[in-house]
């Protein structure tokens, strides 16, 4: 499936899981998709396998500068530092709340969730996660089940790395059903 023209922010600050920020940029702009990594401070920030060192990536824009209105979905890596610091961070429940105001894809993987937590989306929602967070779901209202992907509504969340594949497809299709859905124009 194909979703050129589409934007996507990938959200995330030092402490992200590696595979779960690089795979879906990497799957997402092999579909056609532009997206941007968007974090707190500009530079770089750090990845994480598991509890090694992973590689630094390069920072787009900072939470400062986006503007949710510029992007059809946003992707929320986890890992547990990444949304445990970004839970707390104002700018980016702000930034999550323009998506979910606006109807648009909200993605979230392994303890990424966390976030829609904080910013009080996860109540009456299907939702899953890693393991270690499920009880912080369902103490915020959300119905939580063990499945490699869930969609709920423009809501879509997955339980750890080995979730990927299906988590980047559900991405993609969500992303390319709703870009059916929209009237084309005429230049």
């Amino acid at each position: 499936m194909n979703i050129h023209g589409r934007r996507i922010a990938i959200m995330a600050t030092h402490g992200f899981e590696q595979a779960e920020l690089t795979e879906p940029l990497e799957t997402l702009r092999g579909a056609g998709a532009q997206v941007d990594v968007i974090a707190p401070d500009a530079g770089e920030i750090q990845g994480f396998r598991h509890f090694e060192k992973g590689d630094a990536v390069k920072v787009d824009k900072t939470l400062a500068e986006a503007i949710s209105d510029d992007y059809d979905a946003i992707v929320i890596p986890g890992g547990v530092h990444n949304p445990d610091a970004l839970r707390i961070n104002e700018k980016a429940i702000a930034f999550v709340h323009g998506f979910a105001k606006a109807g648009k894809t909200i993605a979230a993987i392994c303890h990424g969730p966390w976030v829609l937590v904080n910013a009080g989306l996860a109540k009456g929602r299907t939702l899953t996660s890693y393991q270690t967070i499920r009880v912080d779901l369902q103490n915020a209202g959300a119905k939580v089940v063990d499945q490699e992907v869930v969609v709920d509504g423009n809501f879509i969340t997955s339980r750890q790395p080995k979730d990927l594949p299906a988590f980047n497809r559900a991405i993609i299709e969500k992303l390319a059903e709703r870009a059916k859905a929209e009237p084309e124009t005429v230049e």
